[in-house]
């Protein structure tokens, strides 16, 4: 699966549950996105909800934006660097992030960083619309 589909993909669930929580405040969105009432009302959300697993071990995990609106990706490379190619990174240089090197790509690897999953960050840059928050991420043309 390229990041432009799981993007894509992401961004229709997003919306879906959005549809049904029309009546509800940008707080209460908030706090609907918050894992352990994923789990329970919109299993297929994530893949990690079948195996009741987070995909970061954090007390109040919310997963509101699940990607981060400061990742940044390119299907076809953001560029090239020791015959590697760079398909995404970090555009705020998150001190716990890194990178995932392989034989010919570079990746950004955000395991440790828990920026999209702390509801202050969310509340902060809060958006209803999933993709809105997220037009930055990908870096197509």
């Amino acid at each position: 699966m390229t990041y432009s589909h799981w993007s894509q993909t992401h961004a229709n669930k997003h919306r879906v549950i959005l549809s049904k929580l029309t009546h509800l405040s940008d707080e209460e969105v908030i706090d609907y996105f918050r894992f352990e009432n994923m789990v329970e009302k919109e299993n297929d959300f994530c893949l990690l909800y079948a195996l009741n697993k987070k995909c970061h071990e954090i007390d109040n995990l919310n997963c509101y934006w699940c990607a981060c609106p400061y990742f940044r990706f390119n299907d076809a490379g953001l560029s090239t660097h020791e015959g590697k190619t760079l398909y995404s990174l970090c555009s705020i240089d998150s001190k716990e992030g890194a990178q995932f090197v392989s034989h010919n790509s570079i990746h950004q690897d955000c395991t440790a960083c828990l920026i999209p999953h702390k509801e202050k960050n969310i509340r902060d840059n809060f958006n209803r619309n999933w993709r809105t928050t997220m037009e930055k991420t990908s870096q197509i043309g």
